[in-house]
């Protein structure tokens, strides 16, 4: 089981790029490439908390657990 996210989705849904995500939340390019990617190994509270400001949701809509993979 490892934990995933779906920024992609949340982004596409309100048609937006890593550009506006970070000019909306002040959070780096970086670590929003990497979330976008599913790169990113972890992730801070602050960085969850911003991100479902900004798509007006909760952390369960951001972050899922996907039972297939390890």
């Amino acid at each position: 089981m490892i934990v995933k996210n779906n920024l992609r989705i949340l982004m596409a849904q309100k048609k937006m790029n890593i550009k506006d995500v970070h000019e909306a939340t002040g959070l780096s390019r970086t670590t929003i490439s990497k979330l976008f990617n599913e790169e990113s190994s972890t992730i801070a509270f602050d960085t969850i908390y911003r991100l479902c400001k900004l798509f007006d949701c909760e952390p369960g809509d951001l972050l899922y657990l996907d039972e297939e993979e390890e």
